[in-house]
């Protein structure tokens, strides 16, 4: 079983491009998908107000009810605000949309990075408490939290990976088992407190030491900024609108709803039972007496089924509730790829339709976290909130300008509820991040402008080498060639290699061999030159590095023939077996230090190893024909074009159509660029560009007269800086690598060197 086997088993079958509308979600599977997280937060929120409470005592305890009935009024304004927003945004207006829209890219980024925060810290956290409520019905576990938290993450992530209606079935049941568990619990517990027979928490009779000298200001607002973790999750609906059933914005409003009055019941009916039930907490408790929710469900329910009910469905919602992030974070790190502002790597759909890049960065950030903070909830949750609260100002606040600036019909009202909201939000950030500074806030403060700053640096890069595109001419200029062949040992390789380059037009033809020490140059060399006379093998002496000398070779004839490009051709002795699939330990070395020396194409010729008892003679090459791979018509394709063109044998082009739009502007472009030979277009609607192509140039290898070699001309484009080349697609290396093994296909690179990007000046648009 091969690694697509095991992808396939694990994953499921990929989705074609035109099933995308079938991953839809009607509003029942919605609520699980885009709700978990504020509706988990109900697990947790009361619980975290009550431990910084407990720092004055078990008396300052009663304040619970009052904060949390703070903690619900801002609940409710940002949800009825956040309704606005979807108004406004039927098309999904997270932060970053409005923010952007709005207030300008560098406070758009500002939302964005927060968000990104958020969403990482939200996976940390849910896992986190998760294995907190498995861990209060199970001690025993506690010091395997660590562990057990990385499995959920991994779960997570493959559930993701599997799709979003996918994901959403999976999620659906626990989450609604969640709801329906704990009003019950409350239900039962508020019957009993009315008939007379509160329910008595274990906790009940133990006093809590003061560790504090008063309840003071300062501590009722740190409260109510822990508590404030009820509001995690609240902007995903915004943010998720395109993955609702149309209506859309409509559905997704109704659903924001639900989960708001659905989070602010049980958010409130906790807080209260817990003071009925006299829950006493602290820090140094918790591990001995569980969780808030777990002593309201032994109260209530007794040591029976309900209550390992209750601890099993909080378990799998507080994990689940991670489901909110990893919808979100992979989506809104398309939207930042697209406004150039992240890596556009991030923009790329996997084989069921979902942003992969993103799901394994987040579990990847997540889990990283969860090692840190020891998969503690209450050392995690110190981070929390600010990036929340960061996002709900900044989106209200570009809602009012929205407002503002539109005059929609009901306008004045609009404006009103979103500036109550960004007054609101922006108060309660500024609370938060004084009462949480000294805490660990302080790390997300320091991260998020470093986050932001990345982001527009990248931004900087994408525009600076755009600009430096559109002022290069497009024309691309026909330049002589001159072939160097690498020769290792005279064997098949290098006669294959040697043949190619005589089929080629070119100026000349020169064969370069590296000394090796221990190798027998002297006999290398004379029989070498006694088969090929016309073509004498110069010997580089030395015995420092091996791809040293050969890059200097290269340089050398670079240099001296500034008007040619040198064209370095290699044969490499391939397996069968994916593992030590290249022979010669220097071609990878050659090959990757070529890539980056400006007017120089490597082309890389693949002999299958033969048994030695084989008695089949190898199929001598009698003629080329070149293939160059087309996603656009920019200066660097028309690059490799003029390269292909100038060796004078037969050539093809071909386009891999995995999104539609692109696909209309490069025939548009084709037809007008009056190119004379046929373009080919083949249909990927699994988004898929190696596999087509590899099957592609299988069937012009079995059509081609025997003897022919198909040679892939692949355009890269290079940019100075070996980090700001990660930034950029790297479908050239994909390629190269699936077609390492193929015999009868060689591959040519032609990069484009573009020149420094920091000579234009540029805004940070």
């Amino acid at each position: 079983m091969n690694g697509r086997d095991i992808k396939r088993r694990l994953l499921g079958r990929p989705f074609a491009s035109h099933e995308e509308g079938h991953q839809l979600l009607p509003k029942r599977l919605a609520l699980p998908v885009f709700a978990s997280d504020p509706l988990s937060s109900v697990a947790y929120a009361s619980e975290e107000a009550m431990l910084v409470l407990a720092l004055a005592g078990t008396a300052a305890l009663r304040l619970v009810v009052p904060i949390s009935l703070a903690v619900a009024t801002l609940l409710l304004i940002v949800i009825v605000s956040y309704r606005q927003t979807i108004r406004a945004y039927p098309d999904g207006g997270g932060a970053f949309i409005v923010a952007n829209d709005n207030l300008g890219i560098r406070v758009g980024a500002i939302a964005a990075s927060s968000l990104l925060t958020d969403y990482v810290l939200t996976v940390a956290v849910s896992v986190a408490a998760g294995v907190a409520a498995i861990t209060s019905a199970a001690p025993g576990l506690i010091p395997w939290r660590v562990e057990i938290s990385l499995v959920f993450v991994a779960l997570l992530t493959v559930a993701n990976l599997r799709g979003v209606k996918e994901a959403s079935k999976i999620f659906a049941l626990p989450t609604y088992l969640f709801v329906v568990t704990v009003l019950a619990m409350l239900g039962t517990g508020f019957v009993r407190c009315a008939l007379g027979s509160c329910p008595t928490a274990v906790s009940s009779t133990v006093p809590i030491e003061a560790q504090v000298g008063s309840v003071g200001l300062f501590l009722i607002l740190r409260a109510f900024a822990s508590g404030s973790t009820a509001l995690t999750g609240v902007e995903a609906i915004a943010n998720g609108v395109q993955a609702f059933r149309t209506p859309k914005a409509q559905n997704a409003a109704r659903t924001l709803t639900v989960m708001g009055t659905i989070s602010i019941t049980m958010f409130l009916g906790i807080s209260a039972l817990a003071r009925l039930s006299e829950v006493h907490i602290s820090e140094g408790t918790i591990d001995h007496y569980g969780t808030v929710i777990s002593q309201i469900g032994r109260a209530t329910f007794g040591a029976g089924a309900g209550f390992y009910a209750l601890q099993v469905f909080t378990a799998a919602i507080l994990v689940l509730a991670a489901n909110t992030a990893y919808q979100d974070f992979p989506r809104l790190s398309a939207i930042l790829a697209r406004h150039r502002l992240m890596p556009r790597q991030f923009r790329n759909r996997g084989s069921r339709l979902v942003f992969s890049n993103g799901v394994v960065v987040l579990a990847i950030a997540a889990g990283a976290l969860l090692v840190v903070f020891g998969a503690e909830v209450s050392r995690l949750i110190q981070l929390y909130v600010i990036g929340v609260f960061t996002a709900f100002t900044l989106s209200q606040a570009g809602m009012v300008r929205h407002w503002l600036r539109t005059r929609e019909p009901g306008w004045t009202r609009s404006v009103v509820i979103n500036a109550v909201g960004a007054a609101t939000t922006g108060l309660v950030l500024v609370i938060v991040a004084i009462v949480k500074f000294s805490h660990g806030a302080w790390i997300v403060l320091v991260a998020g402008p470093l986050l932001v700053t990345l982001m527009l640096s990248i931004r900087r890069h994408y525009r600076r080498v755009a600009d430096h595109l559109r002022v290069i001419p497009e024309a691309a200029q026909p330049r002589a060639t001159r072939i160097l062949v690498l020769v290792a040992h005279p064997d098949e390789r290098a006669d294959r290699a040697l043949r190619y380059a005589t089929l080629v037009q070119s100026e000349t033809v020169l064969c370069i061999h590296a000394e090796e020490e221990g190798s027998a140059e002297l006999e290398l060399t004379r029989g070498w030159d006694m088969a090929h006379p016309e073509h004498p093998l110069e010997v580089l002496p030395g015995r420092g590095s091996v791809s040293g000398r050969i890059i200097d070779r290269v340089r050398i004839e670079r240099d001296r023939n500034p008007g040619s490009t040198v064209t370095v051709v290699m044969g490499d002795r391939v397996n069968n077996r994916p593992i030590d699939a290249l022979s010669h330990r220097h071609s990878l070395a050659i090959k990757a230090r070529l890539l980056f020396e400006p007017g120089v194409v490597v082309s890389d010729l693949n002999v299958l190893r033969r048994s030695r008892r084989s008695a089949l003679a190898p199929m001598p090459i009698t003629h080329v024909e070149q293939v160059v791979l087309i996603s656009d018509l920019t200066r660097p394709i028309r690059e490799a074009i003029a390269y292909a063109r100038s060796l004078g044998t037969p050539l093809r082009a071909v386009h891999i159509d995995v999104d539609g739009d692109q696909r209309e502007r490069v025939e548009r472009h084709w037809a007008g660029a009056g190119y004379d030979f046929p373009l080919d277009v083949i249909d990927s609607p699994y988004r898929r560009i190696v596999d087509p192509l590899v099957r592609y140039l299988r069937d012009r290898r079995r059509q081609a007269l025997p003897g022919t070699v198909i040679c892939a001309v692949i355009p890269e484009f290079i940019v100075p800086g070996r980090v700001a080349q990660l930034l950029h697609n790297q479908t050239g290396l994909a390629i190269k690598g699936a077609l390492a093994r193929e015999t009868g296909i060689a591959v040519t690179s032609v990069p484009f060197h573009l020149p420094s990007v920091g000579t234009l000046p540029v805004d940070g648009r």
